[in-house]
């Protein structure tokens, strides 16, 4: 002992001073990124992040069902293929499906925790007399076992939690549903719209061009001058112009549908168009009845109502996980030697009461983070409450104006047909002027926008209605499209 103890604890005890020291001049060194993190980022702010490794080339989304070609589709149809294809709701459901399994996950508390292990060891031990005993190898199998008798409702806390999560993300998901809903209304009745339009601003252009001939014929048997037929040409050019615009609207509409619809930008869609003006009625409901049915109804905001009370099971949960808890502790081990010693059985049972005494206060910021987690929850809800009020009350109103708009539009375009034919009539028996002729062309094309407008002003309006309040339902309370 006196040959050995003293020089050997000096020996270790100077080898641990020179590791402390190699240690502190390495970090007090340059050499502060051995593994080269800084060298994997831009090495500037002003500077453009660039690798010489290849990229992962992004795949292109999956078309899940297959959508019918050389056919025109109604709007029920189209919907129905976005559901099943748009990458929103697969996305959505998903993270449902994960929720349910967080569900699941924390049920797995309610049983025993078994686990088995087998071990090999070989050690050298120095007896007390300085001895060296021969090297020795165990190894065996052995097996342990846990479970928690009483821990103050931590775990059904948890489970509470991710059961209001698991409903938050199924709501979710029905609210993602009804946002693809509207998206596909919304693509449709612009497309509808701009193909309108187009047939309009067309019209529109021939009879520029009528006006234009008969000027050129008037200018010809000397009852015109060159303005008039300059003015006509000009409007020629511009009907011409609103045409070209409402044919590149159209074909960006086109994309925008088979986007939402969850198909290439590119890949054209046929629609059915409507084949008569549809009837429109005004909304009987109350404001109030909407106001209350959007409380019930509308996924998101019951959604948020759910992730509040996860959140708050969520802070009791924390709040007691500083609690004693009462544990079952078991296992049990076969030990074998590679000398000829027996091989040795071991088995043990017993109860465990573990007592959290210091943590460096993480249990009670834990708890207070929590708890301040649950607030900020229900401010969300609160505002997510506010706003849907305020949607239902600006659809409402918008609705009603947009159903009365379209008799006004209706009259002005019997008008102003009624008057651009009269015009037209007398300008070729030699009678008013091109600049009336112009005019009353001009009012008989801006009558007929207007009217293909408030036309889907009131879809879309009656679509985001419906899904501010969070019902598909209310069509019939509005007339419908018949």
């Amino acid at each position: 002992m006196h040959r050995y103890g003293p020089s050997l604890i000096s020996a270790l005890t100077g080898a641990l001073f020179l590791l402390v020291a190699v240690t502190q001049s390495l970090a007090q060194s340059t050499l502060r990124d051995p593994w080269g993190a800084d060298a994997s980022v831009s090495p500037a702010p002003n500077l453009r992040w660039e690798t010489a490794l290849p990229l992962p080339a992004v795949s292109a989304p999956v078309t899940t069902v297959e959508l019918a070609r050389n056919q025109l589709l109604s709007l029920p149809e189209l919907t129905e293929f976005a559901l099943r294809n748009n990458p929103r709701t697969r996305q959505s459901w998903l993270a449902a499906r994960a929720s349910a399994a967080g569900v699941a996950i924390e049920k797995a508390d309610l049983l025993p925790q078994i686990s088995a292990a087998y071990n090999v060891t070989r050690s050298q031990q120095v007896a007390n007399a300085g001895n060296i005993v021969p090297w020795q190898t165990r190894f065996g199998p052995s097996v342990s076992l846990s479970y928690v008798l009483f821990d103050f409702g931590v775990r059904g806390y948890q489970i509470e939690t991710s059961e209001y999560r698991l409903l938050a993300a199924n709501l979710a998901h029905n609210r993602v549903l009804q946002d693809v809903i509207f998206q596909v209304e919304q693509a449709y009745y612009r497309l509808i719209g701009n193909d309108a339009l187009v047939r309009v601003n067309s019209q529109s252009l021939n009879n520029a061009k009528t006006a234009l001939e008969a000027a050129q014929k008037r200018r010809e048997s000397g009852l015109a001058t060159v303005a008039d037929v300059y003015r006509a040409e000009t409007q020629v050019a511009q009907s011409q112009l609103n045409l070209t615009r409402s044919s590149g609207e159209l074909e960006k509409s086109r994309g925008q549908l088979a986007s939402v619809v969850g198909l290439p930008v590119n890949v054209a869609i046929g629609v059915q168009p409507l084949q008569q003006p549809p009837q429109i009625t005004e909304m009987t409901t109350r404001i109030s009845e909407l106001l209350e049915k959007a409380k019930a109804s509308r996924p998101d905001l019951v959604a948020a109502e759910a992730q509040v009370r996860a959140a708050e099971a969520n802070a009791k949960a924390v709040a007691r996980a500083g609690l004693p808890s009462i544990e079952v502790i078991g296992g049990g081990g076969h030990t074998l030697f590679n000398d000829n010693r027996a091989a040795v059985s071991n088995y043990n049972i017993g109860l465990a009461l573990r007592i959290p005494i210091f943590t460096g206060f993480r249990n009670t910021y834990s708890a207070r983070q929590a708890q301040v987690q649950a607030e900020a929850a229900a401010a969300s809800r609160d505002v997510l409450f506010r706003q849907t009020e305020v949607e239902v009350w600006q659809g409402y109103y918008d609705l009603n104006t947009a159903t009365s708009s379209i008799s006004s539009t209706q009259a002005q375009v019997r008008s102003s047909e009624q008057t651009s034919q009269a015009t037209l009539a007398r300008y070729q028996s030699g009678f008013g002027s091109i600049l009336d002729l112009i005019t009353a062309q001009q009012e008989e094309s801006n009558a007929r926008v207007q009217q293909i407008q408030s036309y889907l002003d009131w879809f879309t309006t009656l679509a985001r209605l419906q899904v501010a309040v969070g019902a598909s339902d209310l069509l019939k309370a509005a007339g419908g499209a018949k």
